[in-house]
């Protein structure tokens, strides 16, 4: 792989980072091969450091990129701790997309997916930036609200338990600001974004397991409280940090973060004799203070000391907190049966998932086809790992709590768009 010479020539030491590219149809989520991806240096855009080509499935093969040190990202500094790129994707009947300022980091594998839109005139291009990161760019500090809110007997609280949506609409601005974009993000996905946008992947686990849940919670709060809706928007959170948390349109996500999620996205934290999550607030601890919230900075340094996450948690909102699971998740089949399944199991659980995979197939080849028999086999083993593969996931070939709800989650994608088409 060719490096990035002109970051090499500024700094004395440079790590590698890695960038995988994922390319889909906006319109049918179908996989899109053969696209023509150029890269290039955000400070240089007019030098191709790469170009790759997106497989059968629509993606690329994991790309080399030069990072700034890593030491720079895990304490703050006067030094950006992440590269930046532009992308410039090309494929015959879609539109040119843009993607300028995709962030590296030292050691991490960048996940960037790209919705392309259908054209017919390739001179059309699709540009979108990606803003800074919010430990290393300044914007707006929360404004504070009260972290349980008050239950208004009326019924504008529609919710008597707590359920994970299967979408949420982010309100791209501000509350009042009419003329911002609306989007229906997955609600996985979101919390992908916004973890990928306020922390640093390179932190210890531990960190970012504790503010992973500290946003789920938040974000759980706004769905659970109507809270937007109940004030007349038609949307469920915004993208301010006065407000709520950073969400920007297509950034980059990482491996290690997008697995953390998975693997514990039903869960958020309460308080006892409290239903609703807690609207667990925070800053960065650097650059604004907040007393009694939970600080990025600081939920570094605790668990560089080996505190857990929910230590980490307690040390900020107090010992009574503790992590709950809703009790219900929006837009799945079924929910996961309690186990694992693994080579050996059998019944209709197995012969379900054999079915789902077959339908997620049919949008990515490179999934081996297979028998539907209720009989948990090689073959299957074989077709689970590939998904694995594919949704970035440990290629274990065992059906676990996070395989089962992204195959779930992709199944209702692939078969719900081709009912719509």
């Amino acid at each position: 792989m060719k490096r990035n010479n002109e970051l090499k020539a500024t700094q004395d030491n440079i790590d590698i980072g890695f960038l995988q590219i994922n390319a889909i149809s906006e319109t049918n989520q179908i996989p899109i091969p053969n696209a023509t991806i150029q890269i290039a240096s955000s400070g240089n855009p007019n030098i191709t450091l790469e170009e790759v080509t997106t497989n059968v499935d629509g993606q690329t093969e994991n790309i080399e990129l030069a990072a700034p040190p890593l030491e720079y990202s895990l304490s703050p500094s006067d030094n950006q701790p992440y590269s930046e790129y532009n992308l410039k994707i090309s494929a015959p009947g879609y539109e040119d997309a843009i993607i300028s300022g995709v962030q590296i980091l030292s050691g991490e594998n960048g996940l960037q997916n790209i919705r392309m839109t259908p054209s017919t005139n390739p001179n059309v291009y699709n540009p979108t930036v990606i803003g800074g990161h919010t430990l290393w760019e300044f914007y707006p500090p929360k404004i504070a609200e009260a972290e349980i809110k008050p239950v208004n007997e009326s019924g504008e609280i529609v919710l008597s338990r707590v359920v994970v949506p299967e979408y949420i609409i982010v309100h791209d601005g501000t509350p009042s600001d009419t003329t911002a974009m609306d989007y229906y993000v997955p609600y996985r996905d979101y919390i992908k974004n916004v973890a990928s946008c306020e922390i640093y992947a390179t932190w210890p686990e531990a960190s970012i397991y504790a503010n992973v849940l500290a946003i789920m919670s938040f974000t759980l709060n706004r769905v659970f409280t109507e809270w937007y809706r109940g004030k007349g928007y038609d949307f469920t959170i915004t993208s301010s940090t006065a407000f709520d948390h950073k969400w920007i349109n297509q950034k980059t996500i990482y491996t290690n973060i997008s697995q953390i999620v998975d693997s514990i996205f039903a869960n958020y934290l309460s308080r006892p004799n409290v239903l609703q999550p807690i609207l667990t607030q925070y800053c960065d601890g650097k650059r604004v203070t907040c007393p009694n919230w939970m600080t990025q900075w600081g939920s570094k340094y605790l668990a560089d000391q080996g505190y857990s996450a929910i230590e980490i948690l307690r040390n900020y909102y107090g010992d009574d907190i503790y992590i709950n699971e809703a009790e219900i998740i929006s837009g799945i089949p079924a929910s996961w049966p309690g186990y694992d399944l693994s080579v050996g199991s059998t019944g209709p659980k197995v012969r379900m998932i054999q079915e789902q995979l077959n339908r997620i197939a049919q949008n990515y080849p490179s999934i081996p086809r297979i028998a539907i028999d209720g009989s948990f086999g090689e073959a299957t083993k074989a077709s689970v790992q590939r998904f694995q593969e594919i949704f970035n996931l440990p290629a274990t070939g065992i059906i676990d709590y996070p395989t089962w709800y992204k195959i779930s989650q992709i199944y209702v994608g692939v078969s719900r768009i081709a009912e719509l088409n």
